[in-house]
């Protein structure tokens, strides 16, 4: 008996793949039902895996970013990249920007080039 509910021996061999997924489930009974009671949760994390996606990706080829700095320099952008993303600002956009204005951007003011919600980048100016 798993979770509550036994699976019959006569309908799934104990070593088969189904029965494994089967116990999987009946162990996180509690966890799978859980979106029912709220409704704002999904059922699955289609979006999350979407957005991960380019990153785990990527994973492979920053092994050979040059050095262990250049590769933190690569996490740091790409973090600062998907952080734009996420807050619904057009990465290219905002690099573009970045880009043109730090050399005379005042040290006081580096918040303002964050691609954070009220900060707006145009590459216009």
């Amino acid at each position: 008996m798993v979770g509550g509910t036994s699976i019959a021996p006569w309908a799934v061999p104990s070593n088969s793949g189904i029965h494994k997924a089967i116990v999987h489930a009946l162990k996180r009974w509690p966890a799978l039902l859980t979106y029912l009671d709220d409704g704002r949760i999904p059922i699955d994390n289609n979006h999350i895996e979407n957005c991960i996606r380019p990153i785990a990706l990527g994973r492979k080829n920053w092994l050979f970013a040059g050095s262990l700095l250049a590769g933190q320099r690569m996490a740091g952008i790409m973090s600062l990249l998907q952080t734009a993303k996420l807050n619904g600002i057009e990465p290219f956009t905002w690099l573009h920007f970045v880009l043109t204005h730090l050399p005379t951007w005042k040290n006081s003011q580096l918040d303002q080039l964050l691609p954070l919600p009220g900060n707006t980048f145009s590459s216009s100016t």
